[in-house]
């Protein structure tokens, strides 16, 4: 049954205890009571303003639903709609700390899914923004925080909020829910893309910054692309913890992209951020970047640190720039720091490679001033650095410091000493270098080595140079081609009796040398004249199979052109025969009778010619004519000598040197030829031009002989002797056509032409012993050609 209370006008409150009704609100405004379920509610109604006045019509309801009773009353407050509460007869609006706190008791019961969210369905106001904000302070459970914003996402009075977003991504930030970040910043970018950008921008530079400073760098740089992209403005903090993180994670280049954007949008580094570029910049070689940065840094009032000072140093000495490096090493020190030794280490290091060794060495004053002591690998490279500068008192002043502050030089540093020791001639120190290296333990370098033994045969001190070599030996290197270096060095120094010495006592200790080396020594030999002890040699470079080639047999019979001994001479032909060259058969062919040889000498001189190479040998085998004429005419073949010039002239050895032009001038040219060549030259040309002029009847208007200042006065003679027109010039001797005609009919000048030359006259050879080692035709005669070495190179 149910129980009321009638007195309507004077009762403020009324209660309706009914069971199973629910109150829903009709179109009209109306309350209708249904039948939901079994169970009791109370329901508070309130008069207006005047309490005598009702404001809506109310119908009471019996448990079957039949009216009982209607009349004036007032609807109870509709929960989710309206956003106020009845006290007495006033609507009065709910406070946000009740609503917030009605907010924070659901979520912290509930914390998250569909029971949390129809508990927050039910409540009996409207939530705002303001309040979802404050509840979000309020609340300290991430989880908890961001199931009430997504259920406020889905409302219809949700507006997206700045300071929300903020306070939303605090707390998971605090509970290092990055996941739950990225997945907020994303539904932040759909909401700015519907509200625009420039709205949330603090909590998207909010969101940057806490992924930058939890190391999330790839998730950070990929939230701030897509700022850029929605058109969002970037704060000056984002870009600095950009930067931070991609330089603490060793990503300068994406660093400098983020300086670069940051440089575009006009803002500025801070002061940790400047600590940090700066060194990574110089690093990574953009020195002026880094500069730049520098000075900006200084004008915009921040106080550069050490690191910044000590990377600048160490780069720019690094890069060879050494004046900057310098200057910001000096500017520390007015900013009140100290330079480490590291710092020092760097700077000397870097001046010591570019060869600027003084400032070096006051930086190195400085440093042991300092109170630092300069370590192993910095003593080394100060002493090696002198050595090779060749400033040796420094070196030997630095190292003797070196070994009394306990270190022991390396052997690169032994060697760097010794071998400019070496170079420089001092044989008494380079030898105390070397006892005091190997009496420490050190076994000094093959280069070591080398620099010892090349001083020691300058010095001519052979038997220290074979103590040296043996000792060499025992330490495992091999000593053929230092030996031979040796040898060479004793060679070139004209000390044939030394390098004899030094070749028994690398025979006596089994080591070897090579043919070069062999070949060097005999042609040493020869022109110190010692012929027994040449000999040997010449028959080991055959044995070992190497080929005597026609320079080195045409020197030898060049010796024997020259020699006066009778006793040299027979040593002589002995080499001469040593050397199995086929010259030497041509050789005893040429002076054999017809009978032996079974041809004519013409023919048989055409023969060896013939089977010469002269695309190989053409220089050699001009130089074999040179001197075999000279052999031949101090013989006396003068027949043979003309055959061999004839034959030499046709086969191109000589081709300038007999010119026909025309009616106009016939010339000889014999300035590159020995002075037997030039006689036998001018004898046989003249008798060809001879029968030129008087069998064809061709007479030139002049005729010359080029002889040249050495060969002009043998010439010269020679045809005096014999009443000729030549006129001597001073290279040349030449006669009008006409009177060398009238010269040619002489029957003096015809025998003259056809028979031998008186060989030992001395007005023809004009003491042809004493011209063959002085004049210039013959030192080219003796000397091998250039030609020759072009063409063994090809």
């Amino acid at each position: 049954m149910l129980l009321f209370y009638r007195n309507l006008k004077h009762t403020r409150n009324l209660v309706e205890i009914y069971r199973n009704y629910h109150p829903f609100r009709n179109t009209s405004g109306s309350c209708n009571f249904n039948v939901k379920g079994p169970h009791f509610s109370s329901r508070y109604y309130c008069s207006g303003k005047n309490s005598d006045e009702w404001t809506e019509d109310v119908e009471y309801l019996d448990e079957s639903g039949s009216v009982i009773y209607s009349g004036k009353g007032i609807r109870s407050v509709e929960p989710g709609l309206d956003d106020h509460v009845m006290v007495g007869g006033l609507k009065k609006p709910i406070l946000n700390a009740s609503a917030v706190a009605k907010l924070v008791e659901i979520v912290k019961r509930w914390r998250w899914g569909p029971e949390m969210e129809t508990q927050l369905d039910k409540l009996q106001f409207i939530p705002n923004m303001t309040h979802i904000m404050q509840a979000l302070k309020v609340m300290e459970d991430s989880d908890a925080s961001l199931s009430l914003f997504r259920w406020a996402k889905r409302q219809p009075w949700y507006k997206p909020n700045d300071a929300c977003y903020i306070t939303l991504f605090d707390k998971l930030n605090q509970s290092r829910d990055f996941d739950g970040i990225q997945s907020v910043f994303d539904d932040m970018v759909l909401d700015s893309g519907e509200n625009g950008a420039s709205s949330l921008f603090n909590a998207y530079n909010r969101v940057i910054q806490y992924l930058a400073k939890a190391e999330k760098f790839e998730v950070a740089f990929c939230c701030f692309k897509k700022i850029q992209e929605s058109g969002c403005i970037v704060d000056t903090g984002t870009y600095n913890s950009l930067i931070t993180v991609f330089l603490n994670n060793g990503l300068p280049y994406k660093a400098f992209e983020i300086y670069e954007n940051m440089e575009k949008a006009g803002c500025s580094l801070d002061a940790s951020s400047y600590e940090l570029m700066i060194p990574s910049l110089a690093k990574s070689g953009r020195l002026d970047a880094a500069f730049k940065l520098f000075q900006q840094m200084k004008v915009n009032n921040f106080r550069p640190g050490f690191g910044i000072f000590a990377s600048l140093v160490d780069s720019m000495g690094k890069a060879g720039r050494l004046d900057t490096s310098l200057k910001v090493y000096t500017e520390m020190q007015g900013f009140g720091f100290r330079p480490s030794a590291t710092m020092f280490v760097s700077l000397i290091e870097s001046f010591v490679k570019a060869g600027k060794l003084e400032t070096a060495l006051r930086l190195w004053d400085e440093m042991k001033k300092s109170g630092f002591r300069p370590n192993y690998g910095l003593y080394t490279m100060i002493v090696e650095s002198h050595a090779k500068s060749g400033k040796l008192d420094v070196a030997m002043s630095v190292f003797s410091d070196m070994e009394k502050a306990g270190f022991l030089p390396t052997p690169s540093t032994y060697s760097s000493l010794l071998e400019m020791h070496a170079a420089s001639g001092q044989v008494d120190a380079a030898m105390k270098l070397y006892n005091s290296m190997t009496n420490a333990g050190l076994r000094p370098g093959l280069s070591t080595y080398t620099a010892l033994l090349t001083l020691l045969a300058k010095k001519k001190l052979l038997d220290v140079s074979a103590k040296i070599l043996l000792e060499m030996k025992a330490m495992g290197y091999s000593v053929d081609v230092n030996a031979s270096d040796v040898l060479m060095v004793y060679i070139k120094d004209g000390s044939v009796d030394l390098a004899l010495r030094w070749l028994r006592f690398m025979g006596s200790s089994a080591i070897r040398t090579n043919n070069f080396i062999i070949r060097q020594l005999f042609e040493s030999c020869m022109k110190s004249g010692v012929y027994e002890q040449a000999k040997p040699l010449l028959e080991t470079y055959v044995n070992s199979a190497a080929k005597v080639d026609l320079i080195l047999y045409t020197s030898i019979l060049a010796h024997l052109v020259r020699c006066q001994d009778e006793n040299n001479e027979r040593h002589l032909m002995s080499i001469l025969s040593a050397t199995r060259h086929k010259a030497h058969t041509f050789m005893c062919g040429l002076f054999t009778g017809p009978e032996q040889r079974k041809q004519p000498v013409l023919t048989f001189v055409r023969e060896f010619f013939q089977g010469i190479d002269y695309e190989l040998e053409e220089g050699a085998s001009r130089y074999f004519v040179n001197v075999l004429l000279n052999y031949l005419v101090l013989m006396g073949q003068i027949n043979r000598a003309r055959c061999v010039w004839k034959v030499a002239y046709e086969n191109k050895l000589f081709p300038k040197a007999i010119v026909f032009d025309q009616h106009i001038a016939w010339s000889l040219d014999v300035r590159n030829l020995s002075v037997g060549a030039a006689l036998v030259a001018v004898v046989h040309t003249l008798h060809r031009f001879r029968k030129r002029m008087l069998y064809y009847g061709v007479v030139p208007r002049r005729i010359k002989l080029v002889t040249g200042p050495t060969l002009k006065i043998v010439v010269a003679q020679m045809l005096s002797s014999v009443e000729s027109p030549f006129e001597v010039s001073k290279v040349v001797l030449r006669a009008p056509g006409d009177a060398v005609l009238d010269w040619f009919k002489k029957p003096i000048v015809q025998q003259f032409l056809l028979n031998e030359i008186p060989s030992r006259s001395d007005i023809l050879m004009h003491k042809l012993n004493i011209l063959f080692p002085t004049s210039a035709p013959e030192i080219r005669s003796l000397s091998p050609p250039k030609p020759i070495f072009a063409g063994k190179a090809m």
